[in-house]
């Protein structure tokens, strides 16, 4: 997609429809947001440009220099919080960013989304401001902030923009660019499905809606913040949702219900879109770590029923898992192997959590009708179709592919839900050496916060994994991931997990230190200390001093 002037000279063009901002490098490839929704809206019929990594500072000229655009412009931050990008657990600045030629830090401005929307009001007040991608989406309502310690409004006030589109936003996107082709799109907003705006008159919103605490309850009462986030949960959890109202100052913020899952179909002709699969030419020569690590890799489906109290990947990509077909996946790898560089390896044959590929419920019936936020814990559902045959049949098809050498799985996958006869597969033909497992605690108090499976499952894969190695003569690795400092989390758990990792004789050199990031049942017990499903008072590790105290349990064979 052309990113100056001279690009769209060269495409004839005159005029652009849309032009979409990013807080990332241009990377044209599925696993870049801001890449889908472009080529989405153009394969839509819609001209569309894109400016990645505009210059906030000094007068703006990234902002103008494509000029005014026929329908809207779109932001994304990219594909992090820029918050999360920007700074670590312990409130310190990084010195790099993933998404930035050479790694350099600084090409963006902390929320991002906020002050991408402001400039733009600034210099076309009348032309219609859509935010999205993770930054958005999680700040769609009231949240909690880690790096200012309070709670913010909807990200939707602070910018000015005009909608925002939460999750995987390709539908949302193209009837947006729709309403706005037929000038509609101020009038029907209401009526678009997984979009937010906010509102004064209270005739654009359904007599059914649900009503959260206003923001400023919910900032004098932390139960009700609490509350707040339970009622958020449960509605994104259902296929079927309803509208969600929140009173800001004097006016609302409305959330629509967001479209069904898409079908295989659907997908497919997201990811068959003519991506380049590399940076724009603009960056030859310049390295960006981000693309490094997603390159040669394939992503088979998106969503996740894992349901973990610190994860988004649920309330951004949906619950329920929508898979790419067979074909779509064999046709990416097909091109991959044009590519320049290409060594016959692919990375990550994965998705969220690699394994749950193809899962989904045995009667969807009863799937339409559910707001469990995870099908494994407490327990794993018995409406859950564990079959592992869709993933190891694409396992054994590109093994036998003549161009492919190695196809690893470097996505995470879940313990709790396996198979001896997957588990054989992925060690013994999908492991790179070490394969990396997230039991994140052993504490059974911890692991029922975090909606996690209980220790005694990751002792039992470990044993499983130990024993097909052996059985193979292979000398692999598994390295387990953890998190201090959890809510839930007290000096003596971390004790008891130091101790363990003591027995399995595992020296970490790197441990996460819980990070509160926006719009997650982590976050809001970490701000509250509160439980929001039963109303009890849940333990914080908040000071740094404690965090820092925790983290260091880990680390006991130093001095």
């Amino acid at each position: 997609m052309p990113t100056t002037k001279k690009e769209l000279e060269l495409r004839g063009w005159d005029e652009v429809d849309i032009i979409l901002f990013s807080g990332d490098a241009y990377i044209d490839h599925p696993s870049f947001g801001a890449s889908v929704i472009g080529r989405t809206l153009e394969a839509a019929g819609y001209r569309v440009a894109i400016v990645p990594q505009p210059d906030w500072r000094g007068d703006h000229r990234d902002f103008t220099k494509l000029g005014r655009p026929r329908l809207f412009f779109c932001i994304t931050a990219g594909s992090m919080d820029s918050m999360v990008n920007h700074y670590t657990a312990a409130r310190r600045r990084r010195s790099d960013d993933a998404y930035t030629p050479e790694g350099r830090a600084g090409a963006r401005p902390d929320y991002c989304t906020i002050t991408y929307s402001r400039i733009l009001k600034q210099h076309f007040p009348d032309v219609p401001v859509v935010i999205g991608g993770i930054e958005a989406s999680m700040r769609r309502l009231a949240h909690y902030d880690y790096w200012q310690d309070k709670i913010l409004p909807s990200v939707l006030i602070d910018s000015g923009a005009d909608l925002l589109v939460y999750g995987m936003g390709e539908k949302a996107m193209v009837e947006i660019a729709s309403r706005a082709q037929n000038g509609r799109l101020n009038t029907e907003r209401q009526t678009i499905q997984q979009i937010a705006f906010v509102t004064q008159d209270e005739q654009e919103i359904p007599a059914d809606a649900i009503r959260l605490a206003s923001y400023e309850e919910a900032i004098r009462d932390k139960r009700k913040h609490a509350e707040n986030f339970r009622l958020i949960e449960l509605e994104s959890n259902k296929i079927h949702q309803t509208t969600l109202v929140q009173p800001t100052g004097n006016r609302f913020v409305v959330v629509n219900p967001s479209f069904p899952p898409m079908t295989t179909k659907e997908l497919d002709a997201v990811f068959d879109l003519p991506y380049q699969y590399m940076p724009h030419p603009k960056y030859k020569d310049k390295r960006i770590p981000a693309y490094e690590m997603i390159r040669w890799s394939v992503c088979m489906h998106r969503g996740c029923f894992g349901g973990c109290s610190f994860c988004t990947i649920s309330a951004h990509q949906g619950k329920q898992i929508v898979s790419r077909s067979k074909e779509s996946i064999l046709k990416q790898i097909a091109k991959l192997k044009d590519l320049p560089e290409w060594h016959g390896v692919i990375s990550d044959l994965g998705g969220p959590s690699a394994n749950m590929y193809g899962m989904h419920g045995k009667d969807l019936s009863l799937c339409e009708k559910c707001a469990r936020a995870s099908c494994l814990q407490p327990n794993i559902c018995k409406n859950l179709n564990q079959d592992f045959a869709p993933v190891l049949d694409i396992y054994r098809t590109v093994d036998k592919l003549p161009y492919v050498k190695h196809a690893f799985v470097g996505s995470g996958i879940r313990y709790d839900l396996m198979s001896d006869e997957y588990a054989r597969q992925l060690i013994t033909r999908h492991v790179s050496g070490r394969l990396k497992v997230a039991p994140e605690h052993c504490s059974d108090s911890v692991l029922k916060l975090m909606r996690k499976p209980s220790w005694e499952h990751y002792l039992r894969f470990r044993d499983l994994f130990l024993r097909i190695n052996r059985e193979a003569d292979m000398h692999q690795q598994l390295i387990p991931y953890f998190i201090s400092s959890h809510p839930g989390c007290t000096n003596a758990d971390m004790r008891m997990l130091a101790d363990e990792t003591k027995k399995m004789h595992y020296r970490p050199e790197q441990v996460q230190d819980f990070t509160p990031t926006p719009m997650t049942l982590s976050t809001t017990m970490f701000c509250t200390g509160i439980n929001p499903y039963t109303g009890q008072k849940v333990f914080v590790a908040r000071s740094a001093q404690e965090k820092k105290q925790q983290n260091q349990y880990f680390f006991w064979w130093k001095k």
